[in-house]
């Protein structure tokens, strides 16, 4: 078996992982990469695989840094079967239309720039028709149930806690009379947050890929962050200035209108009244779709969230909360004089309606802009979020005199404290993880924590890297196949394959390292033909470890 990580290494976004035995290839999730510019130009890389190849996919959650790049997928060649749970294809059949929406828009106003420089002009990475096109391919699965995909392999959804219907992904795969089980983290939520169960906690696993957005950071206590933010809505709004909140569609946004709504009941028992006059609009015609899937979706929620909704007592609403819907209902709130709680995507700034609300009050002092969520290197989220005074929205430069703050107490990501609670919940242990989804401190900091807490070794794939796993045998190195414009990586490759065919059922672990790039030639075929040789003299040892072959 070999998993190629073809996304969300040393980065959060643009999931995407090939699972290839003898007879089968499939997908787990195939996200958007997001970010900086070059970043959002790796979508329109090819894959690394041939999309007709793909048997099927499985697909961890709706957001779109794990499922944004379905509908190019599927317009590429791909007609296999997309493996979710109910909650992510409901999900999937707004999010995905929306993002095939900003596509073209975006495309748009990118070809306008190109046919003013003389540019070629392109297509978009995929429309709304290709994207809607693409959720007839999802086949919903319900949680904790097993099913075979095929004679080699079987799958099982757990609850992530992350996102409504966000998985953790459990695969049986048989080959050579072995079964080998490899478990899939997905986004990893918390404990104790609400309207959402907690992760489910897993019993073993013999590989384990494991995210680690926040695994250098602790965070705040969620009621502590609700209790801020209802101070800097007061605060702000006494200044008569507005709250502009950029917010993920899915789950971050319902999770303010929970705390809020929790507020809100709690202000009409007291004298202070200020805080119930204060408008909270919902700017996002997504989130308004989402917030109805929530409802529809009750078997997702704790127990708390399901007790409240047999009381009477929607968590989703309030007095005061006001969903807006049409671009004429958007823009009025820029120009309305009343102070207000503005909550829009996307939730990094990257597209959508919080770009227009985030130009008209970032220059304001009054104002307040408020992040409640991770924001990815490169995006105009994390630029304002990291102090940049000047930034640029629509061609035009903002000056950012507002007040910035950030309550990540409101992610829907486990902190490092989450992660390792999780991998210690395995009664047995998996012989090996791999560290992805999250940006290099990060993954650097849940890989010293593991091997020093729990004694399991650790890896942090590099893009494209290619791991084999046959039985207790990890082969770990660079993509050879992408590496064999080089004579000498190609004369490498060739020589590990003969060295595997001759010494494979000998050896019980063989791992080769090569550091550096292949045209470096104190690296090159030499030093293989060297460890050959001192395998022919004394079938001992060998342990060169195969970390880094780029091109």
């Amino acid at each position: 078996m070999k998993i190629s990580f073809l996304g969300a290494t040393k980065m959060v976004t643009g999931s995407n992982f090939l699972i290839e035995t003898k007879n089968t290839k499939f997908l787990i999730d195939c996200g958007l990469f997001q970010g900086s510019k070059s970043i959002n130009r790796m979508n329109y890389e090819p894959f690394n695989f041939n999309p007709e190849e793909i048997d099927f996919m499985v697909l961890s959650h709706a957001h779109m840094d794990h499922s944004g790049r379905i509908p190019k997928l599927i317009k590429e060649g791909f007609k296999g079967n997309i493996y979710s749970t109910k909650a992510t294809a409901d999900l999937s059949s707004i999010m995905l239309p929306d993002s095939g929406h900003i596509q073209e828009m975006e495309n748009e106003w990118d070809n306008r720039k190109r046919n003013r420089s003389g540019e070629e002009l392109r297509e978009p990475l995929y429309t709304v028709k290709e994207a809607e096109e693409s959720l007839k391919y999802f086949k919903p699965v319900l949680y904790d149930q097993k099913i075979e995909l095929n004679q080699e392999i079987t799958l099982r959804f757990r609850d992530a806690g992350h996102i409504l219907g966000s998985s953790i992904v459990e695969l049986w795969i048989k080959e050579d009379n072995q079964e080998t089980k490899l478990v899939f983290s997905g986004d990893l939520g918390r404990r104790d947050r609400p309207i959402l169960r907690d992760p489910s906690l897993i019993d073993e696993a013999d590989y384990l890929m494991v995210e680690s957005t926040y695994g250098n950071k602790l965070h705040h206590p969620s009621e502590d962050d609700a209790k801020k933010l209802i101070s800097i809505i007061n605060t702000t709004v006494k200044r008569g200035g507005n709250v502009v909140i950029p917010s993920f569609a899915v789950e971050r946004a319902q999770d303010i209108i929970y705390e809020l709504n929790k507020y809100y009941n709690e202000y009409i028992k007291t004298e202070d009244q200020d805080f119930l006059k204060v408008p909270v609009y919902i700017d996002s015609p997504l989130t308004v779709s989402a917030t109805e899937i929530f409802l529809r979706n009750p078997d997702c929620f704790d127990e708390k969230t399901l007790n409240l909704i047999k009381a009477g007592n929607n968590p989703l609403d309030f007095h005061n909360l006001k969903f807006t819907k049409t671009v004429e209902e958007s823009k009025q709130l820029n120009f309305s004089q009343e102070s207000k709680v503005i909550i829009s995507a996307s939730g990094m700034c990257t597209a959508g309606r919080i770009k227009h609300h985030l130009k008209h009050n970032l220059w304001r002092k009054e104002s307040s802009i408020v992040f409640v969520g991770y924001q990815a290197n490169g995006t105009l989220g994390r630029r304002i979020k990291e102090g940049e005074k000047v930034v640029k929205i629509f061609g035009e430069e903002i000056q950012v005199n507002a007040e910035i703050h950030s309550l990540e107490g409101f992610s829907s990501h486990a902190d490092r404290e989450g992660i390792m609670w999780w991998i210690k919940g395995f009664k047995n242990k998996p012989k090996k993880i791999f560290i992805v989804h999250g940006e290099e401190e990060a993954m650097e900091e849940v890989s010293r924590k593991i091997e020093e807490e729990l004694k399991i070794k650790t890896h942090i794939p590099e893009l494209r890297e290619t791991l084999s796993i046959e039985g207790e045998r990890v082969l770990t190195g660079g993509r050879i196949e992408i590496d064999r414009r080089s004579k000498e990586a190609k004369e490498i490759g060739e020589s590990i394959e003969k060295l595997k065919s001759t010494f494979g059922l000998v050896l019980p672990r063989l791992e080769y390292e090569t550091k550096g790039s292949a045209d470096n030639k104190e690296l090159n075929i030499n030093n293989i033909k060297n460890k050959l040789m001192e395998i022919q003299k004394s079938i001992l040892d060998l342990n060169m470890l195969i970390n880094k072959l780029r091109q």
